[in-house]
């Protein structure tokens, strides 16, 4: 077999495509999700892999910028849409387009490049490493209650038709997305996504709502779910989904959440790909019975280990000459001494002693502050070689809030 990787012609979306849904199940897509997609698709950062007239692979990456700590923007190329077709696994096709798709990344000059995996197992040897984790609750909320801050009961809620309510809740996500590193400053048209709601991803449930949250006359917060209904011989027992919430202040947040725990005929909400240290879980009056469950969310991996590095703010003064190995991307290879505090910093080759020896994947986990270096060098991934560099990189690369992905790509 002879592959051949091109850039994604417009005119073989429709099929590139279908080769995606059937490597992820085979189930075609609604109308509405096709026709997002195909209008968020950047053909020119695409790539098809072909056999022949055949399409076997896919691979794209979305326009982003990632907020990091500091509250910085830094180019970031979404990968996204990666498949390999069934009948051609075991034969380098997704190496060649990982491959292709890093050298492409570094040619458009964007340090990083961020993912979430299908399966976790696939991208570390492509120099991926886990970047934030997320938190999937289902919360009993017959026997929960939010204890909610001052403030709460002057927040105004009212429901108001998604359509017309979305360009006021794309407002509060704006002014959020410095907020916590991890979050995307998108490029138009991602607005449409949270509106996605074809009924074939309800599971039975309403179609979707919104409450918006005021105060003075302005939107300060909104929520957006599904209720699902359920019947027992003993009564209600409805199920609310959560699909995104926002708030500018303590007080609108709780409301929400308090909003959606008291909708009648309901006793469990359900929500998913929230932050680790989410405020919900300080304004709940018993953890026990929200469970909790934490899991991976998105991976990081750095094009340009010193562009990277420099373009973010460290918590603590940090001096540290770093041995990088990075085989697939030997452009990283080497040391790297980075200096820095809460104003800036500067990351450089040097023949300087070494510090700390790891692998771009560690460096990737943790860039945004979620991982801390020392619970690497734990795990035996990060190796000290000079006394006290592991505790003055650990702290320094820390973020006093986790980072989180809001939302998939």
């Amino acid at each position: 077999m002879t592959t051949e990787l091109r850039v994604l012609q417009p005119a073989d979306w429709a099929e590139w495509y279908g080769k995606l849904e059937r490597a992820f199940g085979g189930v075609a897509e609604s109308a509405e999700e096709r026709e997002l997609y195909r209008s968020l698709t950047e053909a020119d950062r695409s790539i098809a892999a072909w056999d022949g007239d055949e399409c076997i692979g896919t691979a794209g990456a979305f326009s982003y910028r990632v907020s990091v700590p500091g509250g910085a923007f830094v180019p970031a190329a979404g990968v996204t849409m990666v498949s390999v077709a069934a009948t051609h696994r075991r034969r380098g096709v997704l190496t060649s387009m990982m491959r292709r798709q890093l050298d492409d990344v570094r040619a458009w000059g964007e340090p990083l490049a961020v993912l979430t995996a299908s399966e976790p197992a696939i991208y570390g040897r492509f120099g991926y490493g886990v970047g934030t984790q997320q938190v999937n609750v289902e919360i009993d909320t017959s026997r929960v209650r939010i204890a909610a801050p001052p403030g709460t009961d002057g927040v105004r809620l009212r429901f108001a038709p998604v359509a017309e309510a979305a360009e006021a809740c794309e407002a509060v996500y704006l002014r959020t997305i410095g907020s916590r590193p991890g979050m995307l400053a998108r490029t138009p048209g991602w607005e449409r996504l949270p509106l996605l709601d074809p009924p074939s991803e309800r599971d039975g449930a309403s179609p979707l709502q919104c409450v918006l949250a005021e105060r003075d006359g302005e939107v300060v917060g909104y929520v957006r779910f599904h209720t699902k209904p359920k019947w027992h011989a003993s009564g209600p027992d409805g199920s609310i989904m959560l699909s995104d919430i926002g708030a500018l202040d303590p007080a609108a947040y709780a409301a929400l959440w308090r909003f959606l725990f008291e909708i009648d005929l309901t006793s469990t909400v359900r929500a998913r790909m929230r932050p680790v240290d989410d405020p919900l879980l300080q304004l709940v009056t018993d953890i026990r019975r929200c469970g909790v469950l934490v899991r991976d969310s998105m991976y990081v991996r750095l094009v340009d280990v010193g562009a990277a590095l420099a373009a973010r703010t460290y918590q603590t003064p940090v001096d540290v000459v770093f041995e990088v190995e990075d085989a697939f991307c030997p452009w990283n290879e080497g040391r790297w001494r980075l200096t820095g505090d809460a104003k800036g910093a500067s990351c450089e080759r040097t023949a300087d002693a070494v510090d700390l020896a790891l692998s771009v994947g560690e460096l990737g986990s943790a860039y945004l502050g979620g991982v801390t270096l020392s619970s690497l060098a734990g795990a035996g991934r990060v190796r000290e070689l000079r006394g006290g560099a592991l505790a003055e990189a650990s702290l320094a690369f820390g973020s006093d809030v986790a980072p989180w992905l809001p939302h998939g790509f």
